[in-house]
């Protein structure tokens, strides 16, 4: 009998790690969880650890620690902290599958470690392509890692490709018949939405996704479409593509999860209900299947199925993401840290809904940009928005406060 797969799970208590934990569950001969970490949810972590029985625990920091230790005595899961400790785990030689799902610029770190360890990486962190895409690529064909997406668009989109295995370059798809990917989205719950409605939009109405249940941040970026934008970015870098060959596609059912449109006329979708355990088992199971514990789709009690474009005029993110592409270097890096500082101050009710693109427009324009042939580069341009964006948001503020 074939040993059970380790698998290291970089946040586990968010969406995709309860997702994850979910399918390790349901197939124990096969995969067993071998170091998870969290970030604030602590009590949340050690329900996991006590379920689970991992080796390895990572928090924050030392405080943390101390509560999350104190929790799990009479465990043999070691608690350990800091960002140096979710390297340590995502690169373990005991590891055969590092789940990725640490949301924001946190996660490039140890998302490269696991890369450079030569694993298979199943990638819900968008921000790691995002900011640092050419280097993270190269590291993946100098380790022979393995990088399978598991966002629901990609995976989709990976589904519906000729089977090249995991790695594709600028003519992998032309020589295949591929002719564009159609990159769905749901338009989220601000679809209908007038721009002078958009004005007035609240976090809990931004945090209210009607299709999928994500958190707080990636239920931001999917109203304004800046996830959307960063999945675009994402994609280019995984499947080898320009912008010009990816079409944004607005299905606001998300029964269909991405297409592939061939130069034959064909266009495959991948097709299923709206649940993150479908890509997650696919991507640990790959290129086998197993059950994932989700419903089968029912195609009459969906009934219909609809599509628009994208409207870049109300949603200007998803035009900021493939500028910023475009533009290369540390461009991406640079919109990814302001949209990270907009989406909090929005959160924070701090800005409104229209200065989150508003933010990032201004830091893209005013930022040099550098280079992003170096993890330096990338993260010192990663801060400099990061501090630029603070400030525009502590000016945007104060005027605010004045004018009421």
């Amino acid at each position: 009998m074939t040993a059970a797969k380790q698998i290291c799970l970089l946040g586990g208590t968010g969406s995709i790690g309860s997702s994850t934990l979910d399918i390790i569950a349901r197939h124990p001969e096969h995969y067993r969880l071998f170091a998870v970490s969290g970030f604030s949810r602590v009590a949340e972590l050690a329900t996991i650890c006590r379920r689970h029985e991992p080796e390895y625990a990572v928090v924050p920091d030392e405080s943390a620690g101390v509560i999350l230790r104190e929790a799990l005595q009479g465990l043999n899961t070691r608690v350990l902290t800091g960002d140096d400790a979710l390297q340590q785990i995502a690169s373990a030689s005991e590891v055969d599958i590092v789940v990725a799902a640490i949301v924001g610029a946190a996660g490039l770190l140890p998302a490269l470690a696991a890369v450079r360890a030569g694993k298979r990486i199943l990638l819900a962190n968008k921000e790691a392509l995002v900011m640092s895409g050419q280097l993270f690529m190269d590291e993946v064909r100098a380790n022979g890692a393995e990088l399978l997406p598991i966002d629901s668009e990609h995976n989709a989109i990976f589904q519906c490709l000729p089977e090249l295995g995991t790695r594709f370059d600028s003519a992998s798809l032309p020589q295949h018949g591929v002719q564009q990917i159609l990159l769905t989205a749901s338009g989220g719950p601000f679809r209908t939405f007038s721009a002078q409605t958009l004005e007035k939009v609240t976090p809990e109405q931004a945090v209210a996704h009607p299709n999928w249940s994500m958190g707080q941040k990636i239920s931001v970026d999917s109203a304004t479409l800046m996830n959307k934008g960063l999945e675009l970015i994402e994609a280019c870098w995984l499947f080898a593509v320009q912008p010009d060959q990816i079409q944004v596609v607005v299905h606001p059912q998300s029964i269909i999860h991405s297409m592939v449109s061939y130069q034959d006329g064909s266009v495959i979708a991948q097709m299923g209900n709206p649940d993150m355990r479908t890509p997650i088992a696919y991507g640990l199971a790959w290129p086998e299947r197993i059950d994932a514990g989700v419903k089968p789709l029912d195609l009459f009690e969906v009934a219909r199925l609809d599509f628009e474009p994208a409207d870049e005029q109300r949603f200007a993110c998803l035009r900021l993401a493939k500028d910023a592409f475009c533009r290369g270097g540390t461009a991406p890096a640079i919109l990814n840290a302001a949209n990270e500082v907009a989406v909090q101050a929005f959160l924070q009710r701090r800005i409104g809904f229209m200065q989150i693109p508003q933010l990032c427009e201004q830091a893209l324009n005013s930022l040099e940009i550098h280079s992003a042939e170096t993890l330096e580069h990338i993260l010192q341009d990663d801060q400099a928005a990061r501090v630029f964006s603070e400030h525009w948001v502590e000016q945007f503020s104060s005027v605010s406060i004045k004018a009421q």
